[in-house]
């Protein structure tokens, strides 16, 4: 039923024990081996598995960031039927609490399913929540810029400088910490963190409060132009080129009671995302009502920079998580007993096999 490219199968199967002690090894990016031969924006889209669910159409409770363009997908699901083609009467909910009242809300049962972040979630899945990934939806969308006075232009220009984020547990924090690891800078001693509401990090930036910020889409991708910053990094370079950053969690009892509705939901927010992929003007009309600090032309070309085209499942995206738990544990956010392959296969279930 898989469709997607696997990447296990084009480097031959490579033990994670064998890359992992690798992860902080080189400050050179390296792109994988199938990331050069079969890379998303190269690849036909192939018709996506179809579960219709029986009898009366399955209600759904699905949690979502409504206003993050990186889950586009979703509104675009109910839009062009995706969600009802298959029998699923998805109702959505914005969340707007912590990631782990989130995910303690999917756990038990006060939605089924959500969109998220990996790199905000593992760290909570840690401690237990019956949430499993399903897919990944995407990557790209986060950013970190900085002024043009200030004279930063790459990630190694940050070492004892202030970098402003949203909150100390953000993905984006996390990511841009891990990069900073690879380089040899400490994220911990070496430049200094400092949190603000998101609408201030540029005021911040201005008042020289810090030397740069992240910032997810579509909000640093608008005060990018709007500021003419300069984009320092990306989470879409170098070695992370073709790294999915958002993933879909489903409840765990869900999986293992109705499994045919998990895979239902999975394969329409897969279609969804090649959706997305194939017509991001469309998309960004769609999902326009939930963003307006961006116009639609400005959200299409932010959908085109993502990579909406990889949503690995399986070996590849077991693959993905370990790699990020590695990576983590070495910016001491994750235990560093926790073993990565373990922990992958505990938080990923394959509903669609």
């Amino acid at each position: 039923m898989m469709r997607f490219v696997s990447r296990r199968t084009l480097l031959g199967a490579v033990p994670l024990g064998l890359v992992a002690p690798r992860v902080f090894a080189s400050n050179r990016p390296a792109m994988p081996v199938a990331d050069l031969l079969a890379p998303p924006i190269c690849r036909s889209a192939a018709a996506v598995p179809l579960t219709v669910v029986s009898g009366a159409p399955r209600k759904l409770k699905l949690t979502w960031n409504a206003s993050a363009i990186c889950t586009a997908g979703i509104p675009v699901a109910v839009a062009k039927g995706f969600f009802a083609k298959r029998n699923l009467d998805v109702e959505l909910t914005n969340f707007g609490g912590s990631t782990d009242q989130l995910l303690e809300a999917i756990a038990t049962g006060k939605a089924d399913a959500g969109i998220g972040m990996a790199l905000r979630w593992l760290k909570p899945l840690e401690q237990g929540f019956e949430v499993r990934i399903t897919t990944a939806t995407h990557g790209g969308c986060m950013r970190l810029l900085a002024s043009k006075a200030g004279g930063i232009t790459r990630l190694e220009d940050l070492k004892g400088k202030t970098i402003g984020v949203g909150d100390l547990a953000a993905p984006d924090k996390n990511f841009f910490a891990i990069r900073l690891a690879k380089l040899g800078i400490d994220p911990l001693t070496g430049v200094e963190f400092r949190a603000f509401p998101a609408d201030l990090l540029p005021v911040a930036l201005q008042k020289g409060e810090i030397h740069a910020f992240t910032m997810g889409d579509p909000l640093g991708w608008v005060i990018r132009d709007r500021d003419d910053l300069v984009e320092v990094a990306t989470n879409l370079d170098g070695e992370y080129a073709h790294r999915s950053c958002c993933v879909l969690g489903v409840r765990g009892s869900l999986i293992r009671d109705d499994r045919p509705t998990a895979a239902a939901l999975t394969e329409a927010v897969i279609e969804a995302q090649e959706f997305v992929f194939a017509n991001p003007e469309e998309t960004a009309v769609i999902f326009s009502p939930n963003s307006p600090v961006a116009k639609p032309d400005q959200l299409a070309a932010m959908l085109r920079s993502h990579t909406h085209g990889h949503h690995p499942v399986g070996a590849d995206l077991k693959q993905e998580i370990a790699l990020y738990i590695e990576e983590l544990k070495g910016i001491s956010v994750i235990k560093p007993s926790t073993n990565a392959e373990k922990f992958s296969e505990k938080v990923y279930a394959n509903v669609l096999s």
